[in-house]
């Protein structure tokens, strides 16, 4: 009965429990631990991440006879790992008298948690039998530290793969931002009659999120109704958040409706998230209240959703009474994320004194990413004063950071002035700084095109130069358009600083998507920049003067351009 009970405990969000009943068992005397008992016990350790705990119970182990026993070496091995201690993993797997293919695979995935890949590739070649489970600990493995090109390697040698190792790598590849990758193993899995399963789905539904790749995310949506999986909740969440971030609100908020009787916290929370990165604050507080009306408490992240909605749509005084409630209602201690969004909640409206004055007098130390949303917004405000302190912080923290450099930059750039600039150009040359290069990702006919300012050849480029160049004259003729050049440097002669504003990655992006999209179709970008002033009101000119509908998710939120107007009001 003891060994149900702590394995029940070890498996649940309360871990922790599991050493009281280990210990009364142990008082009573009932009956000694046995393998079970020590198993179960090391994996709540192993959940807690407690080392110390680990330990103990090695020594324990130890002393009943049962550490090298298979079943409580491997969990042993798997604790190890999960404390990063692969060194300590490796001494209990060379004592084990006849490790299994579990204890193999649990020593590699154990290297993998310690970040040790050498020790995790060594151990693979030494296996003296290996199963499936061992190539997709591989997979895992390589995936997760970013290592692709052997996780390609390992998946080109697996004697057969099974729907782990297709959706290992399908997730693999989408977390590190290869989303064409991502979509073709997800093609190549149905091309060989492999039937997708719930990872691979979210996985590819992530990827079709984060590219932006709004007419694939459609495809796959038949794909899940069409098998059935749409009656899973985390696929429906998935699909809830490709729709909400390719920007189509209406269809995310059908499928959000679908789901009616099986939402849980985190189908609510992305549908507010949704309607927040569109501008739609008071929607989203709306839906807020919906949630708890319906008996869901909401969590930190369902309040980092609402503050971050109050913040986009300037909703300061509501923004404050949620940034309360969460403390005195709910009994959630902020996080950094919490009081990142109260920053920028003053940040976006200008009020960049009583941001700086909040930083200041925070309960917990600011991160760089705090003191970062504040300088972005005394960019937007052109605030030197207030800009040159926050930067003098942001060089105590993250001085190689090369965007803060450039923000202050651009600040004094705005400012006239030049010499603070032509300062930050030569610190930055000094201490080898490059500038984050813009890119910006459009799909047109189900693929995925990535244009990056500065760096781009071929044939795609060229296409997308010579149609830029056809908008900009129009523009310019119809429109009155005028690039912005008050943050291109000074030294450079006009003609060089309105050709620098000029080829940014969003107007080579839409450029190419009005070449080769059809009439009438809403043109999807996305972008890993905040929109500069000067794109901005091309993409304006262009929605007028085209009639054309442009829909632009930067790393701040989502711009809808159409008939001329955003829909974020001018306030980004």
């Amino acid at each position: 009965m003891y060994n149900t009970l702590i394995r029940g405990f070890a498996e649940s969000d309360t871990p922790h429990n599991s050493f009281s009943l280990f210990d009364e068992m142990r008082r009573k005397s009932v009956a000694p631990p046995d393998s079970f008992s020590f198993a179960f016990m090391l994996k709540a350790a192993a959940n807690l991440r407690s080392l110390r705990a680990g330990i103990q119970l090695h020594c324990q182990a130890l002393v009943h006879g049962l550490d090298t026993h298979v079943f409580v070496g491997t969990t042993m091995i798997s604790m190890y790992g999960e404390c990063g201690h692969a060194d300590f993993a490796l001494q209990v797997f060379d004592e084990m008298r006849d490790p299994n293919a579990v204890s193999w695979n649990a020593i590699i995935s154990s290297s993998f948690q310690s970040g040790d890949l050498k020790l995790a590739k060594t151990m693979f070649d030494a296996m003296p039998f290996r199963n499936s489970t061992s190539y997709n600990v591989m997979l895992a493995g390589y995936t997760k530290a970013g290592q692709l090109d052997l996780a390609m390697e390992v998946f080109s040698a697996m004697p057969l793969k099974d729907d782990v190792s297709w959706s290992t790598m399908i997730v693999g590849f989408a977390h590190s931002g290869c989303f064409d990758e991502a979509f073709r193993f997800f093609r190549d899995l149905q091309r060989i009659g492999m039937r997708a399963n719930e990872v691979s789905l979210t996985g590819v539904l992530s990827a079709c999120a984060d590219a932006g790749a709004f007419e694939f995310g459609k495809i796959l949506h038949g794909l899940t109704e069409k098998s059935g999986f749409s009656n899973i909740i985390s696929v429906a969440n998935a699909l809830l958040d490709t729709y909400s971030k390719c920007g189509n609100i209406r269809m995310a908020r059908s499928v959000f409706e679908m789901m009616l009787h099986r939402r849980n916290i985190v189908s609510w929370t992305s549908m507010i998230s949704g309607l927040a990165m569109q501008g739609y604050g008071e929607e989203a507080i709306e839906l807020f209240h919906q949630m708890k009306g319906c008996g869901i408490v909401p969590d930190g992240i369902t309040f980092i959703s609402i503050l971050y909605a109050c913040s986009h749509s300037g909703l300061i005084e509501e923004g404050h009474k949620y940034f309360s409630m969460m403390k005195d209602v709910y009994g959630i201690e902020p996080a950094i994320e919490h009081y990142g969004c109260i920053v920028d909640l003053y940040g976006r409206a200008g009020q960049l004194q009583k941001a700086y004055d909040f930083v200041c007098q925070m309960p917990v130390a600011p991160t760089s990413i705090i003191w970062r949303t504040l300088l972005g917004a005394c960019s937007i405000y052109n605030n030197v004063k207030i800009g040159e302190q926050v930067r003098e912080r942001l060089s105590e923290i993250d001085p190689t950071n090369s965007g803060d450099h450039v923000l202050l930059s651009n600040i004094y750039a705005v400012a006239g002035k030049w010499r603070d600039v032509a300062a930050i150009r030569r610190s930055m040359k000094d201490k080898r700084m490059k500038k984050t290069p813009g890119w910006s990702m459009i799909e047109v006919d189900k693929a995925i095109y990535s244009f990056v300012a500065g760096q781009m050849q071929g044939e795609i480029a060229e296409e997308a130069n010579e149609k830029l160049t056809e908008i900009t004259l129009r523009l310019r003729v119809e429109g009155a358009y005028v690039p912005e050049v008050k943050m291109v440097l000074h030294d450079l002669e006009e003609e060089e600083k309105e050709d620098s504003v000029s080829r940014h990655s969003e107007k080579l992006a839409v450029a190419f998507g009005m070449s080769r999209s059809c009439k009438g179709s809403t043109i999807r970008i996305v972008k890993n920049l905040r929109v500069c002033r000067d794109c901005h009101v091309f993409m304006k000119l262009v929605s007028r003067l085209y009639k054309l509908e442009i829909l632009m998710r930067d790393r701040s939120r989502f711009h809808f351009f159409r008939n001329g107007f955003c829909s974020c009001g001018e306030y980004w």
